[in-house]
């Protein structure tokens, strides 16, 4: 009786020792904006397990879902509002919010540069002000979008395509662009572009290569405009409460697999959107490059469209981000 009273004591012991530190492990909601199929939901998923290794016992992230659970056009308010703690999604879904998320799709420069030259801190202070969200990472950067579409685009003399024959889903982000470029912008969430190209409902639509055959799109679209604008923006942020709430050795956590699993993801995404453009040429799709007078004016378009739309909403720290985020 009395060994087993001893080892009572000790489990009793041993238990109450340990769930304080398992009271102390902070637990992350987070869901992304393409089903999971996708290869952004993927590569945020490899974020996810690496932070859940590393922060075991202090921060766990646990994904909700994509689209199903909430539409992408609605993720940046319910981050806002603390519904939802983290998001892998692009700024280009909730301008409304914060319009200078324009800059990561309107910047060149690689994420560790704009950490280097004080960018970065600059415009997670505007995050933290206007979305009440902390950025940890640009992720799955430095390719562009292009307008695929349906039938091929009748070409120019100038070298370029008739654009105003043209009804192109897109992302709040393409929207100006598309307008300058004489196109019909059809504004849409990812997850109702698959019907909108079978009912006819549009005859392009602008996407980046990664990604795209993952969403069956490439059944409608056979061409591809050639060469890319902007640049991808993929982020994952984080509440800014609820940032604030964890411990330093979380925030440790979250931010260095963080700053590791962004450039792991800038070499993979060349790679990647190469293969898969590649791939989607094999079975068909034909590429439709834009010269001369008319690749150069798609080009200045897409530069000037994402600054141009910024200073319309809020011009108080275009001037700044310019010198930061600007060669």
């Amino acid at each position: 009786m009395k060994s087993f009273l001893n080892r009572s004591i000790a489990a009793a012991t041993l238990l109450c020792a340990t769930l304080p530190a398992l009271a102390q492990e902070a637990v992350i909601n987070a869901v992304h904006f393409t089903p999971a199929q996708n290869s952004y939901a993927k590569s945020f998923m490899k974020y996810v397990e690496a932070v859940n290794e590393k922060g075991k016992g202090v921060v766990r992230i646990q994904v909700r879902g994509g689209p199903e659970v909430m539409p992408p056009l609605q993720l940046g308010e319910a981050q806002k509002n603390g519904v939802i703690d983290m998001l892998n999604a692009a700024p280009g879904l909730y301008l409304n919010i914060v319009p200078e998320g324009e800059v990561f799709s309107a910047t060149v420069k690689k994420p560790w540069e704009l950490r280097a030259n004080g960018g970065w801190d600059m415009v997670n202070k505007i995050f933290a002000q206007k979305a009440n969200a902390h950025i940890l990472a640009h992720v799955d950067g430095g390719t562009g979008f292009h307008v695929f579409t349906v039938a091929e685009p009748a070409r120019t003399n100038d070298g370029g395509v008739d654009w105003s024959k043209l009804k192109v889903r897109g992302a709040p982000i393409h929207r100006e662009f598309l307008e300058v470029m004489n196109t019909t912008a059809i504004i849409q969430g990812p997850g109702e572009a698959y019907t909108s190209l079978e009912r006819g409902l549009v005859n392009a639509h602008a996407y980046s290569v990664l990604g795209y055959s993952g969403f069956g799109w490439d059944k409608f679209t056979r061409f591809r405009i050639d060469p890319s604008f902007m640049q991808t923006d993929v982020l994952i942020t984080i509440n800014q409460k609820k940032w604030e709430s964890l411990t330093p050795q979380a925030q440790k956590i979250l931010n260095d697999v963080a700053i590791e699993h962004e450039k792991a993801t800038f070499a993979a995404n060349a790679v990647a959107t190469q293969q898969e453009g590649d791939a989607m040429i094999a079975k068909g799709m034909k590429v439709v490059e834009l010269t001369g007078e008319a690749r150069k004016k798609y080009l200045d378009a897409a530069s000037r469209a994402s600054w141009d739309r910024l200073t319309k909403r809020d011009p108080s720290n275009v001037g700044a981000l310019k010198q930061k985020f600007l060669d």
